[in-house]
């Protein structure tokens, strides 16, 4: 067994830890910190229509996960509530559907938490680089109780959390070379997001990162005006970045996560019974999303190498090495986020690797 193979391992182990993270009163999500629930201004008897908008498309993971939902409520609520998804981003950029979702045009969407950390600082913990090891422990943070405290913070920009759906561990391919070590990094033209932190920490590990739109990536590597760019696997694979690059070197430098969010102006127009059908439908529809993200990575490596990808893992001790150099980057951004917070994650972090 290769090194890289062993990643697959994540999930014999990730399925078992769904079902106790949802099962469990403290995962994320609880009925309880979503704000007091009001009177429904309307007769709960009434049909209630939803519509759920994501960016990605209906065959990912979270295109199945929101499908998924919609079926679980319509079951649950005896056809009381009809939930129409949108997927591709027909009902708007993630930007647009969350001021949708707050001024209570939109019901629902698919919400990733750099959106929300324009107006929640809080939720900028999640751009930390190298916080998590591996997509298990990230999991079984931001499903529990971590998870909900960012959660209970919603309800004041008029949104409420109901569940978070991974997206996965973030990679490098390049056309260069394996990354291995620190030095493998060195004067590499990288696209990143234009999240700050992020620049910042690509710069500390001697990367030159190049900010730009996600539409453009492939030409850019296409055209050799960057070396390389970073995202999940099964993006990796389905923007067929194996055609203009050689190397996939599994840094898992972020973890990528997407939230189930509704409107706070609809959730206060349903009964406490119709709160608890979206809520246990959002969990059951998280954990049905876990289960296809496990599938849809596996398949991404297997096609990514039999494509011709090179494939290699950062050795613990180099990822440890690695962590070192970032964290100047994260002390400093840290203040802005909340220092008790990100000193909360890395406290719980530590809890999960005992």
């Amino acid at each position: 067994m290769t090194d890289w193979t062993k990643r697959l391992a994540i999930g014999l182990v990730i399925p078992g830890l769904l079902i106790l993270g949802g099962c469990g009163g403290t995962a994320a999500g609880n009925s309880g910190g979503m704000g007091s629930s009001q009177q429904a201004s309307t007769d709960s008897s009434q049909p209630k229509t939803m519509k759920v908008g994501v960016v990605l498309q209906e065959s990912h993971s979270t295109g199945k996960g929101i499908k998924k939902f919609a079926e679980l409520v319509e079951q649950k609520s005896g056809g009381n509530i009809k939930v129409t998804p949108y997927y591709a981003g027909q009902l708007g950029d993630e930007q647009k559907m969350k001021e949708a979702i707050q001024a209570g045009i939109q019901e629902a969407g698919v919400i990733s938490p750099s959106i929300i950390e324009s107006d929640l600082k809080e939720f900028g913990i999640f751009s930390l680089p190298f916080a998590f090891n591996n997509e298990q422990e990230a999991k079984e943070i931001i499903d529990g109780p971590f998870g909900q405290k960012l959660f209970d913070m919603l309800p004041q920009q008029d949104i409420v959390g109901l569940s978070y759906f991974g997206i996965g561990m973030r990679d490098m391919v390049n056309s260069k070379h394996p990354i291995n070590t620190l030095e493998d990094f060195q004067g590499m033209k990288i696209r990143s997001m234009q999240v700050q932190i992020h620049l910042e920490a690509y710069k500390a590990l001697g990367i030159n990162p190049q900010p730009m739109p996600y539409t453009e990536v492939f030409t850019a590597m296409e055209t050799k005006a960057i070396d390389g760019a970073e995202n999940t696997l099964t993006v990796i694979e389905s923007d067929k970045y194996n055609e203009v690059s050689k190397y996939l070197s599994l840094t898992d430098h972020l973890y990528s996560t997407m939230a189930l969010m509704v409107s706070k102006k609809f959730w206060d127009q349903l009964s406490p019974e119709e709160q608890k059908i979206l809520k246990e439908a959002a969990l059951e529809a998280r954990d049905y999303q876990d289960q296809e993200h496990i599938v849809d990575v596996k398949s991404a490596l297997e096609k990514l190498q039999a494509a011709g990808m090179e494939i290699n893992e950062i050795s613990p001790e180099e990822r440890k090495r690695l962590q070192e150099v970032v964290k100047p980057v994260i002390d400093q951004f840290a203040k802005e986020i909340g220092e008790d917070l990100v000193n909360e994650l890395y406290a719980e972090l530590e809890k999960v690797r005992k």
